[in-house]
């Protein structure tokens, strides 16, 4: 018996689920993008808008509901892209029914985002029209083609991408150098196209410095600066990382390094610290500096010691973190006392006296005390400061052995070499001979130890280098600041007990030793 089979037609379009017979018009809007601001991509962007417009309403059965469109954004991600991800949200929401654009790769360069934005949109019914490729996304093939589309698009930002890179890094390899002008304070850019000092805002930049070296922390420096009304970069307000960058940035004594970080992936754009993956390039005396090297080099010796210290290093105030105590190491911190009533005062204690199982019995200090004090160490310094400047170049020569240690960096250079070839030697030897493996594992591990613990010894020697460099830096300031000192008139300078003081240690019997940064030690 035949069987009976009865078509039964369609009654709503695929993807959309909108009824055959209906006859709505379909809501239409149409994307542009540019991705530069060059002045002929941005006739090509209005001429996109005045196209689109018009293409969309010559369509009889389309209904426009206007233009989207982004301008200068990165197309390889849309996280970005306001005026595109407004559209997917109106389009998700309901609002729209096809979207026009020019070309896949207008619509994204990534082939993650295309493609699950488009896969979002066909969910809810909404179709995409690539017009230079001719691909409708409800289309059998559009999905295919597109992937397609989209990977080529992508490899093109990563050629792109690479190109940019690779021509910034022939730049640096050159000694080429492009600056943020409006976020660098105290350079401007003169008309030559070099690095000009402003000076007004290198004043602020000498205060950091000075303000880091007299005590304060990065978080203090940043209030003060707030409190005074100074320009931050960029015309921010100042916080403790402002500071710190500015503190640990090379360019202000002159010098620049290039490629302080890289670009990890060119399509987040994540940046990630350069340590070593690609080549950087450092440029001395590339433009005129606004601290000396000698103040430069003290403050990354002093940054250096407070990360080192036993305790956190707190110091809101100039006499935080370098009053210590001689019965055991550790800060005084400062302390109100009668804090409700007319003899309010505030004193600075050992901060072990609360904790120390021996109850420090050094005595507490004012603040007036300790001005008082360090003024008398001021006037002993100023009494016989002549044979203090002869003793600390002495005493700098026995610091720093700047020579010494530059000859036998020479030496190890020259050893090095007849090692790693000693090495290479028994590889090739055993990699062409039979040989005892027992024996020669033997054999090789000495000679790789020696070469390593060489180049270990070279990676110490580069350490003692750089820092006899600071410290002769530092003394040499340190003589400077001794040498332009004026006569003491009793009055407390807080520039000169920043630039002089690197501890102040008081005993039990109230006995006080400054420690000068020069390594020297006045008793008072």
């Amino acid at each position: 018996m035949a069987k009976k089979i009865t078509r039964i037609p369609a009654t709503k379009q695929l993807y959309t689920n909108i009824p055959i017979a209906d006859s709505r018009k379909k809501r239409v809007c149409g994307y542009a993008r540019v991705s530069t601001d060059h002045e002929e991509q941005q006739s090509s962007y209005e001429a996109q808008l005045d196209y689109y417009t018009k293409y969309i309403k010559a369509h009889d059965d389309w209904e426009f509901v206007g233009m989207y469109s982004d301008e200068a954004k990165s197309g390889t991600s849309t996280k970005k892209r306001d005026g595109f991800n407004r559209m997917v949200d109106d389009a998700l929401s309901g609002k729209i029914d096809l979207i026009i654009t020019k070309s896949v790769s207008r619509f994204a360069r990534n082939t993650v985002d295309s493609l699950k934005t488009i896969r979002s949109l066909k969910e809810k019914g909404v179709e995409v029209f690539f017009e230079e490729q001719n691909i409708w996304t409800f289309d059998a093939r559009g999905e295919l083609l597109i992937t397609i589309m989209s990977s080529l698009a992508q490899e093109e930002s990563r050629s792109i991408s690479e190109n940019t890179t690779w021509g910034r890094r022939k730049q640096m390899a050159d000694g080429k150098v492009s600056f943020n002008y409006h976020m660098f304070l105290g350079y401007d850019m003169g008309e030559d196209g070099k690095l000009h000092i402003n000076e007004e805002e290198a004043e602020t930049v000498r205060l950091i410095y000075k303000l880091f070296l007299a005590g304060l922390t990065y978080n203090a420096i940043a209030k003060e600066l707030q409190n005074q009304g100074r320009k931050a970069p960029g015309g921010k307000n100042w916080h403790d990382g402002t500071v710190r960058s500015i503190l640990t940035n090379e360019k202000y004594k002159g010098d620049v390094l290039l490629q302080k970080y890289y670009t990890v992936d060119f399509l987040t754009k994540k940046m990630a610290k350069n340590d070593g993956t690609v080549t950087q390039y450092y440029i001395e005396d590339h433009h005129e500096p606004i601290v000396s090297e000698g103040v430069f080099e003290r403050v990354q010796r002093e940054i250096e010691r407070r990360m080192s210290l036993p305790h956190r290093y707190v110091a809101g105030n100039i006499f935080a973190s370098k009053l210590i105590c001689g019965e055991c190491g550790c800060f005084y911190g400062s302390r109100v006392w009668h804090s409700n009533d007319k003899y309010r005062r505030v004193v600075w204690q050992c901060n072990g006296r609360y904790y120390h199982p021996t109850k420090c019995k050094t005595p507490h200090v004012t603040e007036d005390e300790i001005k008082a004090c360090f003024n008398r160490a001021m006037e002993l310094l100023w009494k016989d400061k002549d044979t203090y400047i002869e003793d600390i170049e002495i005493l700098k020569e026995d610091a720093t052995q700047l020579e010494n240690i530059k000859a036998r960096i020479k030496e190890v250079d020259l050893e090095l070499p007849v090692l790693a070839e000693e090495v290479e030697s028994l590889v090739y030897d055993n990699a062409r001979s039979a040989k005892d493996q027992n024996e020669y594992q033997k054999i090789y591990a000495e000679a790789a130890g020696r070469y390593e613990e060489k180049v270990a010894e070279k990676e110490n020697l580069i350490k003692k280098l750089d820092t006899a460099k600071a410290r002769a830096a530092a003394i040499d300031e340190f003589i400077e600041t001794l040498k332009q000192m004026k006569t003491p008139t009793g009055e407390f300078d807080m520039w000169l007990w920043g630039s002089m003081v690197e501890s102040m240690t008081l005993e039990v019997n109230g006995d006080i030793t400054f420690n000068l940064k020069s390594g020297m030690r006045i008793k008072t």
